[in-house]
C-alpha cells in the first residue's frame, strides 16, 4: 500500500510538473504578444519612428528588457519611489547616459567669481520648514534639452530666471540656445557638454542674455547669431559656489533663491524614474546639470529636494524631481551637494 502511495505521489508530481510547464510554454506567446502591443502603443504615444525593421527588432529587445525590470521594481519592495514606461523605454542605459546628460566635471573647483566673496548665507538662519519657488512664480516651465548634452545651460539659465525674478518682479524664460551656440570659446562645448560656472562667467563678460522668444531653443549646436543676442533681458554681477558637500549650507541657498546643481543622474533608476521621493542608490561620479527649486518632507517624514530637470514633462513628476535630503554621505545622494553654485545680482 505504501509503495502505491508512492508512486501515486510522483505521478502526480509529474503530471503537476507537465501542466505547468505547458501552461508556461501556451503564456509565453501571449506575453510576447502584449508587450510587442505596448511597444506599438507606446511608439505612437511618443511619435517614435524607426528607420527599418532591424532597428524597430533592436529597440523592441531593449524596451522588452526596460519594461521587465520596470514592472520587476514596481512589484518588489515599496522604497518610496516608482520607475516608468517613459520616453526613454527604448533606449539602453549607456545610450541615454551618452545622450541626455551632458556635465564635466571640473578637475579644480572655483570658489566664486573673479571677485571672490565668502558664502553670502553663511549666516542665514531664516528657513522655512518647506519652500517650493514655483509657488513663488520664480520657476519657467519645464524644458526639453532633447538628445543634446547641454544639462548644463539648462541648469544655469533655470537658476538666472528664479534670480531674475526675485530682482524684477518679472518671470522672463531665457535663452539656453544663446549659451550653446555663443558660450564655445572657454570650457563649455554647446551639446557637448560644459558647466554651470562657466556659464555664469560667460554672461557676467556678455552682459547678460537675451530671451527664449528672441533666440529658441533648437537642440543643435550652431553658429552664434550676434543680431539675436544684443538685446539682454537679464544679466548677472557675479556667481558663487555653494560651500561643497554640505546640505546645510545648499538649504541655506536654496531659501534665497533657485541653485543650479551636479548630480549622478544618467543611472537606469534616473533614466525611468517616474514618481515619489528617489531614494535609490547612486554614486558621486556628476555627470548632469539640475536645478534644486525647493525642499521639502513627506507626511511619512522623508526629507527630500526639488529638483528641476531638462527632459520634457513626460518624465517624472512633469519633468521634476524629488530626491531624499539629508542623507548620511556628505555630498548628498547622487552627489548633489558636491558642485552646486548660484548666481548673484
Amino acid at each position: 500500500m505504501a509503495k502505491q502511495n508512492q508512486l501515486s505521489f510522483l505521478t502526480s508530481a509529474t503530471l503537476l510538473v507537465i501542466i505547468v510547464s505547458v501552461s508556461e510554454t501556451l503564456c509565453r506567446p501571449l506575453v510576447e504578444e502584449h508587450l510587442l502591443k505596448q511597444h506599438e502603443e507606446w511608439m505612437a504615444i511618443h511619435g517614435r519612428i524607426y528607420k527599418d525593421a532591424v532597428e524597430k527588432a533592436k529597440r523592441y529587445e531593449i524596451f522588452k528588457e526596460n519594461v521587465k525590470h520596470i514592472n520587476a521594481f514596481n512589484n518588489g519592495k515599496d522604497v518610496g519611489y516608482k520607475m516608468a514606461v517613459n520616453k526613454f523605454a527604448d533606449l539602453t542605459n549607456e545610450e541615454f547616459r551618452a545622450s541626455y546628460t551632458g556635465y564635466k566635471r571640473r578637475p579644480t573647483r572655483v570658489l566664486s567669481s573673479v571677485d571672490v566673496k565668502p558664502f553670502k548665507y553663511a549666516n542665514f538662519t531664516a528657513i522655512p520648514a518647506a519652500l517650493d519657488w514655483r509657488t513663488k512664480k520664480a520657476v519657467t516651465s519645464v524644458k526639453d534639452q532633447g538628445g543634446c548634452g547641454c544639462c548644463w545651460a539648462f541648469s544655469a539659465v533655470a537658476a538666472m530666471e528664479g534670480l531674475t525674478q526675485l530682482k524684477k518682479r518679472k518671470l522672463v524664460p531665457l535663452s539656453v540656445q544663446e549659451l550653446v551656440d555663443c558660450d564655445v570659446n572657454g570650457k563649455d562645448k554647446g551639446c557637448r557638454g560644459g558647466y554651470m560656472d562657466s556659464a555664469f562667467e560667460f554672461v557676467i563678460s556678455n552682459g547678460g542674455l537675451t530671451t527664449e522668444a528672441e533666440y529658441p531653443y533648437q537642440g543643435t549646436d550652431r553658429t552664434c547669431n550676434k543680431a539675436k543676442t544684443a538685446k539682454h533681458a537679464a544679466s548677472i554681477t557675479g556667481y558663487q559656489d555653494v560651500p561643497a558637500n554640505n546640505e546645510k549650507a545648499l538649504l541655506q541657498a536654496v531659501a534665497n533663491q533657485p541653485v543650479s546643481v551636479a548630480i549622478e543622474g544618467g543611472g537606469l533608476k534616473f533614466q525611468l524614474y517616474s514618481s515619489g521621493v528617489f531614494t535609490g542608490s547612486c554614486g558621486t561620479d556628476i555627470d548632469h546639470a539640475v536645478t534644486v527649486v525647493g525642499y521639502g518632507k513627506t507626511s511619512g517624514g522623508i526629507k527630500y529636494w526639488l529638483l528641476k530637470n531638462s527632459w520634457s514633462t513626460e518624465w517624472g513628476e512633469s519633468g521634476y524631481m524629488r530626491i531624499q535630503r539629508d542623507v548620511s554621505s556628505k555630498a548628498g545622494l547622487c552627489g548633489l551637494a558636491m558642485n552646486a553654485s548660484y548666481p548673484t545680482a
